[in-house]
């Protein structure tokens, strides 16, 4: 191994640094998808297919939903979905039993699949206020000035 073998080494090194990318994760995209008949179904599902990184594409008309696995990105795909004219949005739905108040208005859907509401954040936390306090501490048994109306 001479001089032209340890040069080809070190070149190949290098190069080999270089080259190295970020590996993209394999990740599900759940869409809602407006279809009304199987003619919509086989578009939209020929559309999403030809996204790239996309492995499988499964639609699923009696529930509007179309997943995506691959190695693609969420933003694209539905990009994609928007090319075909319908109406599109990320899939809105998660199992009841895993919102904290799953009976709340903005919770409830009457489009969504059996057991699963709509997707809405948590927002629904108590907290106590110095008014509050105050007229606790008013109608309070311990609190001898108390209101004697009781």
């Amino acid at each position: 191994m001479g001089v032209d073998g340890t040069l080809e080494y070190i070149s190949n090194f290098l190069s080999s640094v270089k080259k190295k990318k970020k590996k993209k994760q394999i990740q599900t995209v759940a869409l809602k998808i407006r279809m009304d008949c199987e003619g919509c179904a086989r578009k939209v599902k020929k559309v999403l297919s030809g996204v790239k990184g996309a492995k499988s594409v499964d639609v699923d008309l009696k529930q509007q939903k179309a997943t995506v696995t691959g190695y693609v990105e969420a933003k694209k795909v539905l990009a994609a979905a928007k090319s075909t004219k319908k109406k599109v949005e990320l899939w809105p739905y998660v199992p009841y039993n895993l919102v904290a108040n799953p009976y709340v208005a903005q919770a409830y859907d009457k489009k969504a699949p059996p057991n699963h509401v709509r997707k809405v954040p948590d927002t629904t936390t108590v907290t106590e206020t110095i008014v509050d306090d105050r007229y606790t501490n008013m109608f309070s048994d311990e609190n001898p000035n108390a209101c004697s109306i009781m």
